[in-house]
């Protein structure tokens, strides 16, 4: 039985609930890990996993998965979570609209990574948010990410197994690591990369059908590779874009930029 919730949040509850057995060999993966390298890994009890009250209000779809999983802590730093405690509307996620439309899966003072909320309640794409606010297209869904995740968690693993170092020293290190393998790409932190740009559009030149009335521009990323970014900042849009919100549509690969 689960530990009970902060359901504070008036979660969409339309869409099914995601199957764990749908992300089973990657959620395996990476228990496998924490376990393998107690060392430098925690892994963080899902919410079936504790007798504990966890003040967390994770969407209804994502039930499953947190029951099984709360989080990665890596060096004694939060690499992933799914138990996200408070939410707020500022920093990267200005932009971002109500807080049922998104769930963060790891977030620092100036970026985050982000799971969309489609309105019906479904999981959709993952995210990355810069400095600069603009999106980076991190995988089509969660377990797209979770395995991208693993990825850099092993490597980042593996390259602390050759070190001696501790404390601090090992904590930084774990840092760049994971910023090298997974963060710097899709946070816009990577000067090598040279990502697609996914432009915005106004609304009446594209053929997207139920955009809301409100909809001021639209990024079409149906198509667009890993890693694709979208400017929300210097959108060609009337007025102050940091008066506007992102709407999602089509489990996140449509961004539109509403008043």
């Amino acid at each position: 039985m689960s530990t009970p919730m902060n359901n504070s949040l008036p979660w969409p509850t339309e869409a099914p609930v995601l199957p764990v057995l749908s992300v089973r060999p990657v959620l395996d993966r990476i228990d496998s890990l924490a376990r393998t390298h107690e060392q430098d890994v925690t892994l963080i009890p899902g919410l079936a996993m504790t007798e504990e009250e966890v003040a967390a209000d994770p969407p209804p779809a994502l039930e499953q998965v947190a029951d099984e999983l709360g989080g990665i802590e890596l060096c004694g730093q939060r690499v992933l979570t799914l138990q996200i405690e408070d939410r707020t509307d500022v920093g990267p996620y200005t932009l971002l609209g109500e807080a049922t439309s998104f769930y963060p899966l790891y977030e620092t003072p100036d970026a985050a990574v982000i799971l969309t909320i489609d309105p019906d309640g479904a999981p959709g794409a993952v995210y990355g948010i810069g400095e600069d606010l603009a999106l980076y297209l991190a995988a089509p869904n969660l377990g797209g990410y979770l395995e991208r995740f693993a990825d850099a968690l092993e490597a980042t693993l593996n390259a602390l197994a050759e070190r001696d170092d501790e404390g601090e020293a090992r904590t930084e290190a774990a840092e760049q690591l994971m910023e090298g393998h997974l963060f710097a790409e899709i946070l816009g932190m990577d000067e090598t990369a040279d990502p697609v740009e996914v432009p915005l559009q106004a609304p009446a030149t594209t053929d997207i059908v139920e955009l809301p009335g409100h909809a001021v521009a639209v990024a079409d990323l149906r198509e667009a590779p890993r890693g694709a970014r979208v400017d929300l900042i210097d959108a060609d849009v009337p007025g102050d874009p940091l008066d506007l919100h992102v709407i999602w549509r089509e489990r996140g690969r449509i961004v539109v930029l509403a008043g």
